[in-house]
């Protein structure tokens, strides 16, 4: 009989290991993992949720179970996605017990999946998650204002319904829809370029495109999820508004203020956050510099001005959690220093390029590099969770990413490096709360 919970941490990540090198046993032992998940003989343990008292991790890991069901079965890429909400989600689960992350979080191809509904047309290839096809944009400076509100009932949006069901039957964790922001969305169906004309030359046009989408998408998309999921979240995505691709101060104006548009009299707007605006510091570069990114990032530790009034801005549509992914390139002690200050929970990133094995020269010297900084986030988040008021939960049973996030882990990750990284996390000490004595995790 197999059995998940014998590939606990680091034995699930050393199968995952020989099983990308293409060893035929590890195939074989995969193989009989996943046909016991998919037939819910792991359903039990995908019921226990991460320990409350600990520091823990969470991963995007969608892309890495396509990975696997694809070699050991011939899954491709939309029938992975739109057929079979149990398939998916044990899949998932199973490969999140295998990474040996502690916290399950839910996800999937969130940007197509929320304009393909719209009538954008895809690409769907056979084993990587599905985009939106750039020869074949939807609509135009013309006509974008003649797009409706789409039928929510059926498609992407009921496969994404069957995900979220079966998601709360086997874990117990509310539903959380991930969907584009109004830029990002905007970004995938109008084009990026010509956005990107726009926000320089008609910010009028822009502004104006992003509240239809909001108000003729996204907002009655987040009434049906609500009115279906009454206990739901809703997780907005924007990478392409980000301060790194059109600047802070439209990440602000534009982005941001959107969110808050659509938001505007929604009963459940407490309930919905977005976290990934990334590049926070290119709020620290002058007009016309021509600093280095290292020098920024050390003048960003300094001089945070500009810093806190996007920190502000980020935290007015996410007032959740305060998040630092790897792209924003300032120090964690900047993030651990608001959280504390705002009495929010932190998360931290680990970017795909850090593991991605295709981009590491030196293995050795990428361990050295990412061993201290996991153990400077561990060290971070920690502080934080002993000093803010936290629920006795710790918010384990609630949907969204936690403490040590891996914004994604795929089929061409390299595991040695997640496995190095989640040492840090498994071997830091028990939280202890404020009126208890602080240990910390290097001992």
């Amino acid at each position: 009989m197999t059995r998940i919970e014998d590939y606990s941490y680091p034995s699930g990540l050393h199968l995952l290991t020989r099983w990308q090198s293409g060893d035929d046993q590890a195939k074989q032992e995969m193989k009989a993992i996943f046909d016991a998940a998919i037939a819910g003989e792991f359903d039990e343990n995908f019921a226990v949720l991460a320990p409350p008292d600990r520091i823990n991790s969470t991963a995007s890991v969608h892309m890495l179970a396509l990975a696997v069901l694809h070699d050991l079965y011939g899954v491709e890429s939309r029938e992975y996605y739109n057929t079979d909400p149990y398939r998916y989600v044990r899949s998932n689960l199973a490969v999140s017990r295998l990474l040996g992350v502690h916290k399950f979080y839910m996800t999937w191809a969130l940007y197509a999946f929320t304009c393909e509904p719209l009538g954008q047309v895809m690409m769907y290839p056979d084993k990587f998650p599905p985009g939106a096809d750039p020869d074949a944009i939807l609509i135009n400076r013309d006509n974008w204002h003649l797009l409706e509100t789409p039928d929510f009932t059926t498609g992407v949006p009921a496969s994404i319904d069957g995900i979220l069901r079966v998601t709360e039957e086997l874990t117990g964790m509310p539903p959380l829809l991930q969907i584009s922001a109004p830029y990002s969305l905007a970004a995938d169906i109008y084009g990026q370029e010509p956005l990107l004309a726009d926000v320089v030359n008609d910010p009028e046009n822009v502004n104006a495109l992003l509240d239809h989408l909001g108000d003729a998408v996204l907002g009655p998309w987040m009434d049906h999820h609500f009115k279906t999921f009454p206990n739901g979240w809703v997780e907005l995505s924007d990478a392409s508004g980000s301060p790194f691709f059109i600047g802070p101060e439209n990440c602000k104006s534009m982005s941001i203020r959107s969110i808050r548009h659509m938001l505007r009299d929604k009963p459940y707007a407490d309930r919905v956050f977005d976290n990934n605006y990334r590049g926070d510091f290119v709020s620290e570069v002058k007009r016309k510099g021509r600093a280095s990114r290292r020098k920024v990032t050390e003048s960003a530790n300094v001089d945070r001005g500009s810093l806190l009034e996007l920190t502000e801005a980020k935290v007015s549509v996410n007032p959740v959690f305060i998040m630092r992914l790897e792209a924003d390139k300032v120090d964690i002690s900047f993030y651990e220093e608001q959280a504390i200050a705002r009495n929010l929970p932190l998360t931290s990133g680990i970017g795909s390029p850090q593991i991605d094995r295709n981009s590491i020269d030196d293995l050795d010297a990428a361990k050295a590099q990412i061993g201290a900084e996991a153990r400077s986030f561990v060290e971070a988040i920690k502080r934080v969770c002993e000093v803010i008021d936290l629920p006795e939960d710790n918010h384990v049973g609630a949907p969204w990413p936690s403490h040590l996030y891996f914004e994604d882990v795929n089929g061409q990750s390299q595991f040695e490096l997640v496995e190095l990284i989640l040492k840090e996390v498994y071997d830091c000490p028990p939280i202890e709360r404020q009126d208890q004595p602080a240990v910390s995790c290097a001992g």
